[in-house]
């Protein structure tokens, strides 16, 4: 557990561990290097959160439906 513990950290300062790749981390269920995280609290407490994908990354979606009149 403690390892896990000190590759999370690794990961949320933006690094790759050293001896693992990128399939490793996902086979571990850990996210990888810019997925992740650390925030400072006031009180000093240390919170990991998972970045939002930027909006580059969402899929476009088209609102425009045009149904011609002969299609019924």
């Amino acid at each position: 557990m403690y390892y896990r513990w000190q590759l999370v950290e690794q990961i949320a300062k933006g690094e790759m561990p050293p001896g693992l790749t990128a399939e490793d981390l996902t086979a571990m269920g850990l996210l990888q290097p810019g997925e992740i995280e650390a925030t400072v609290e006031p009180d000093g407490t240390v919170i990991y959160r998972e970045k939002a994908p930027s909006v580059s990354v969402l899929p476009r979606v088209n609102a425009f439906v045009c149904d011609s009149p002969g299609d019924e």
